[in-house]
């Protein structure tokens, strides 16, 4: 089996023996538009899509792209290559971040024996300003590629003051980009996507990529292409998952674990015409990796793990709070607002989860001048929750030996106090109209945290609980209700009771001890817990 890449140098997949699925076809698009951008969340492969265009750039087709598509569709010259990674700057001092950017022009400036014509101590835009002209008076061309182009912004969204020194500068330096003709190839990519940067002002010869369908799945992979190049590691996840030889994996087999591939890892939409979808690339290549490695079947929750909280969401969750109950269904937004939004200052918080990768487009741009947001796949959603789990709940330590073995070992007494001391830990002023939805997405939000194995609105052959947690000897069977007065508990209750008998919650395999919970919660605002519940037998 080939190797799963864990880099972003190109040249390094073939001397690695990595597996590289073929994008240069949409690649080649790309680069016939001439000025592009593209944004996506992080570790989707950005980087990675910035150093092969790098590279066909500086070296040629020859070595690394023989058995790719491009190979025969290529004849350009090569050009030097300005690379700018503005994850690789300083963001929160400003002397700091010019420093390092007049080090790299310095360099490259060197290496195209240029002389000294970046002048030190002076503004970025400055510092490009000269190489233009430089480039513009010898009459040379490069090829400019600028990534996470945003950093320095989203870095800052609290610090309003250097937010707005760095917008300036960022400002100036795309304005001096524009329309030069020593500027062979710009490709800008990035996270977030407003107007509070030149390059997406009127006028601006930047064409914005995003969502383009011809190049929607030149990042991420698609499920044909994880079919066709990880074939080996799709036999042996069949092969250790049902306890059969690689040889005898059928395709059903095959199509029925992409299915389950898909649930995690797919759904992922960059295409204003919501055709094509596309896997997160960092959750398949390390669940391929770990796969190969410990010869375990394991769908974990990879991207959140390895930056799945940007800086820019890390920072709007200093000042900003997310509320559960307004990701319980698809989110319409105006095409205005999600295509071009005005400022990270102020963008909208539903716009701001789909560009850091925890909501996605989940229909095309032309339905009624709005579009819908929602959740990509199960580990996203799973995510947000736990994500929402640590705002809701600060003061928890989220132990999860301890919370097993409490859940798996209390009494329902027991499990009902606590979770009317979770209530009680929550600002009822942020969460002002409750609903059982609500009720039920806090404490599934606190078992995530908790990394507890728990499911909500879980299917039986007669229909949905709420709740289920599964352990070793145990499952525990929570169904709830909401009622808004004393009165109305007890005829909740009975509701939640007959509910569960008639529907048989949790009366599945394997059999193990089975706890099943009718609980109500009182939103009277003098009570606010779980003041009713009842042991279904």
């Amino acid at each position: 089996m080939k190797n799963i890449a864990d880099t972003a140098n190109f040249k390094k997949f073939k001397k690695l023996n990595c597996i590289y699925i073929d994008k240069t076809e949409q690649i080649y698009k790309l680069i016939k538009q001439n000025r592009v951008f593209i944004s996506r969340p992080r570790r989707f492969g950005k980087s990675l899509m910035q150093d092969l265009i790098a590279t066909i750039f500086e070296t040629g087709v020859d070595p690394y792209f023989k058995d790719l598509w491009i190979y025969d569709k290529w004849s350009e010259d090569l050009y030097p290559v300005l690379r700018l990674n503005f994850l690789d700057y300083t963001t929160d001092n400003y002397e700091k971040f010019s420093k390092l950017f007049y080090k790299n022009l310095v360099a490259f400036t060197q290496k195209l024996n240029l002389g000294n014509i970046i002048t030190p101590n002076t503004e970025a835009d400055e510092m490009i300003f000269d190489l233009i002209q430089a480039l513009d008076h010898e009459k040379r061309e490069i090829v400019i590629l600028i990534d996470e182009y945003d950093a320095p912004l989203t870095a800052n969204i609290n610090n309003r003051e250097l937010y707005i020194r760095f917008q300036n500068t960022l400002r100036n330096m795309y304005g001096i980009l524009k329309n030069k003709e020593c500027i062979r190839f710009l490709c800008i990519t990035g996270v977030t996507r407003s107007k509070d940067v030149e390059i997406f002002s009127v006028g601006s010869d930047l064409k914005d990529l995003s969502y383009d369908t011809d190049v929607s799945t030149i990042i991420g992979f698609t499920k044909d292409e994880i079919r066709k190049y990880y074939k080996d590691y799709i036999n042996l996840a069949v092969s250790l998952d049902q306890k059969i030889p690689e040889e005898q994996v059928t395709e059903a087999q095959i199509d029925l674990f992409l299915d389950r591939l898909a649930e995690e890892y797919d759904g992922y939409c960059f295409d204003e015409e919501y055709i094509h979808k596309v896997y997160s690339t960092w959750s398949v290549n390390t669940f391929f990796e770990k796969l190969g490695r410990t010869k375990l079947v394991r769908f974990g929750d990879y991207w959140y793990k390895n930056g799945g909280i940007p800086s820019i969401l890390a920072n709007y969750l200093k000042t900003h709070t997310i509320n559960l109950e307004d990701y319980a269904e698809d989110l319409k937004v105006r095409i205005s607002d999600f295509d071009n939004p005005a400022s990270l200052l102020e963008m909208k918080q539903e716009v701001l989860m789909c560009q850091t990768g925890y909501l996605t487009v989940h229909s095309s741009f032309s339905d009624n001048n709005v579009v819908a947001l929602g959740f990509p796949n199960k580990e996203v959603q799973r995510a947000l929750e736990s994500l929402i789990s640590f705002n809701l709940f600060p003061n928890e330590t989220f132990d999860k030996e301890e919370e097993t073995k409490f859940f798996s070992t209390s009494t329902p007494e027991e499990i009902i106090n606590k979770f009317n001391l979770l209530m009680n830990s929550i600002s009822y002023e942020e969460y002002q109209n409750l609903s059982e939805r609500t009720i039920q997405g806090f404490l599934h939000a606190f078992m995530i945290g908790a990394k507890q194995a728990v499911l909500t609105e879980s299917h039986s052959a007669l229909g949905r609980s709420d709740l289920i947690v599964e352990y070793a000897h145990r499952r525990l069977v929570f169904e709830l209700k909401y009622a808004k007065t004393k009165q109305e508990c007890e005829i909740k209750l009975q509701e939640a009771i007959k509910q569960i008998q008639e529907k048989s919650y949790g009366d599945v395999l394997p059999n193990k001890e089975v706890v099943k919970l009718a609980l109500v919660f009182n939103g009277d605002q003098n009570v606010r817990q779980f003041s009713h519940f009842e042991v279904v037998k």
